[in-house]
């Protein structure tokens, strides 16, 4: 299943100093033979660190649910409460973690912590698969612990991407990191769907494990300068709220992005089951369906600064909430003959992949462009609240729907629903907007 949209890269617009010690020695890489952000060694193993996690997690987004379904007997329900599982924490603490991470100097070792933490939690499984003694509970406990990290390492990594990119390189840089989760999402499902077949899910949660140690390696290897820490009385929850709720261009993509979330995630919960058991798909060659289609989002990262310059961010930006849902009516819609039913899949991953990135790619830059430096981790924080938020509860009405109503039923409500997001933006500023806009200070003018 294609990641559902999760603008990131939310940074302002001071870059590393050239005398930073990651800056590239001259004459190690030669120009020709990477993009310019890549020649610059404290972006290049941001970015690695980024690839190589996001490599990991995709295997283990089709090994800890194939794990629940085939090794703990899970149903619609326990699909559901395991999907909530590891989004709950983006609903319980982002406003905290965004607050807290505002005032303290060092991000990127909050980074490194929630890298090895998470590796730790992920190995575990595999141990206790080993000693017979894996549960539904415990998955869903390692699901939560992850998604808990999870928001700390993102809360952290937003304010210390402002060391590393300016301005003008908003939109180059978002390409390449969303690029990273493109080519993450060709390789990691086929690769994961072999691990299953072939050594068994636990064994390739191992992978995604290791992905987390390599990304705190790179990590550990940057010298970065941070962004000083915000100064100011109190935790200020209230602030990054207040700034998203009065500004209407962010408060739009905001509310498009949380109702795409919202519907998508019933979806998700219930893929993985319709499609193994349902449409007879064996592990293996979902896996490979997935990861191929999954090319269609390196199409949308290369596509989407073309279509920005072209027709302008603003309609590519509100084009993409109709590019990215809609092919998933595909899903529900499969059936007859085994290469019609692979065919009609792998169609709706690849196109639902080339809109997701227009998404990311677009919302991150705008948002990035938006948000002020002194509320940067808070804004993150209240978007991730909401926007990530939304997802358990989808998980949930998704598992409830597919016990109630069937699991087919319930994709069509929430493949349609999702169309719904893109009404937000449709009558909003977003449309108008032809580059990328100024540092917002306030909200926009009514």
């Amino acid at each position: 299943m294609t990641e559902p949209p999760t603008p990131t890269r939310i940074a302002p617009t001071t870059a590393a100093p050239a005398t930073s010690p990651d800056a590239p020695p001259a004459g190690r890489l030669r120009p020709g033979r990477l993009p310019r952000l890549l020649r610059e060694r404290a972006f290049r193993r941001y970015w690695s660190a980024h690839t190589v996690s996001l490599f990991g997690d995709e295997i283990s987004a089709l090994a800890l649910p194939l794990l629940a379904v085939l090794g703990a007997g899970a149903g619609p329900a326990e699909m559901g409460y395991l999907t909530a599982a590891a989004l709950a924490p983006n609903l319980l603490f982002p406003l905290l973690a965004g607050a807290w991470i505002d005032r303290y100097p060092h991000k990127r070792r909050i980074m490194i912590l929630a890298d090895l933490g998470r590796a730790l939690l992920m190995a575990a499984v595999p141990v206790t698969y080993l000693l017979d003694g894996l549960a539904l509970e415990q998955l869903y406990l390692v699901a939560f612990g992850i998604g808990t990290l999870a928001v700390l390492f993102e809360v952290s990594r937003q304010p210390l991407f402002v060391s590393l990119v300016d301005r003008p390189d908003y939109v180059e840089a978002n390409t390449l990191l969303n690029g990273s989760r493109a080519m993450s999402a060709v390789a990691g499902p086929s690769v994961g769907g072999i691990l299953v077949q072939l050594l068994t899910a636990p064994v390739a949660l191992l992978a995604d494990a290791f992905s987390y140690l390599v990304s705190a390696y790179f990590l550990g290897r940057m010298r970065p300068t941070e962004p000083p820490p915000a100064r100011g009385a109190g935790l200020g929850l209230g602030e990054g709220v207040r700034f998203l709720a009065r500004h209407r261009t962010l408060r739009a993509i905001l509310l498009g992005t949380t109702t795409v979330n919202l519907f998508n995630f019933m979806f998700a919960a219930l893929f993985v089951l319709y499609a193994t058991q349902e449409l007879g798909v064996a592990p293996g060659v979902l896996g490979a369906v997935i990861g191929g289609a999954a090319v269609g989002g390196l199409l949308g990262a290369a596509l989407t600064g073309r279509l920005a310059r072209r027709f302008g961010i603003g309609p590519t930006l509100v084009a993409s909430f109709v590019a990215f849902p809609a092919p998933l009516l595909l899903v529900p819609l499969a059936g007859g003959p085994r290469p019609l039913v692979l065919g009609m899949l792998f169609a709706a991953e690849f196109l639902c992949a080339v809109g997701v990135m227009m998404l990311d790619i677009t919302a991150g830059s705008v948002q990035t462009a938006l948000t002020p430096a002194s509320l940067l981790a808070r804004v993150g924080g209240v978007r991730r609240t909401v926007n990530y938020g939304i997802r358990p509860i989808g998980a949930l009405l998704g598992g409830a729907l597919g016990t109630t109503l069937g699991v087919r039923p319930a994709l069509w409500i929430a493949t349609a629903g999702a169309l719904v997001g893109v009404l937000w933006v449709l009558f909003s500023p977003v449309r108008t907007l032809r580059d990328l806009p100024a540092q917002a200070d306030g909200p926009d003018p009514v």
